[in-house]
């Protein structure tokens, strides 16, 4: 009789790995299931040589959700000295309010401490407001406005930041420290 219930323990917790949300690093083979995202989420997509020479500098990082074998959502994310910049970010509509991009973005927020750096930057279109909504939501705010930001469009863009308040930063073990030592001579 046990041996029932066993049984269905390890098969809830096979249903729930393959239900689980994983994010990882973004790997070439992702690039088709990026691009159909990229297309359905913006009228000015980026390309996949925009990815691609992007992917190629140093500082900057891909990054997609993947349930099973799909692409659900994806980043892309500058290291800065002092900040993480998201340069690019979206969910596939037909996943979008189900919690996707806020797993995104708690990863990324985790990245600050990892990286030591204290906030998290981005650019939001000032036609977007389903991003500027859901971005405020996720405890972002509009830092400023940036006149003529997008050449495609002429379009002003709102920067919005995330800085972690000091109680998010006890979870992290603190906020991050200046490991330059100054030495007098």
């Amino acid at each position: 009789m046990s041996t029932g219930r066993v049984t269905r323990r390890v098969e809830d917790r096979n249903t729930a790995d393959a239900n689980a949300v994983h994010i990882r690093w973004m790997i070439r083979r992702d690039m088709p299931e990026v691009m159909n995202i990229e297309l359905a989420s913006f009228e000015y997509a980026w390309t996949e040589d925009d990815f691609l020479r992007c992917l190629r500098q140093r500082n900057c990082i891909g990054m997609v959700a993947e349930r099973g074998e799909s692409i659900l959502g994806f980043m892309i994310y500058e290291l800065h000295r002092t900040r993480l910049s998201l340069l690019n970010f979206a969910v596939n509509p037909a996943v979008r309010r189900t919690g996707i991009g806020r797993l995104m973005v708690n990863k990324l927020i985790y990245k600050l401490c990892s990286h030591r750096r204290h906030k998290i930057t981005l650019a939001v279109r000032e036609s977007n407001i389903t991003a500027q909504l859901f971005f405020r939501a996720q405890r972002f705010y509009a830092a400023k406005v940036l006149r003529g930001y997008y050449e495609d469009s002429g379009e002003d863009a709102y920067q919005m930041e995330y800085e972690p308040l000091e109680m998010e930063w006890a979870a992290f073990g603190g906020p991050p420290v200046n490991r330059i030592a100054l030495y007098e001579s």
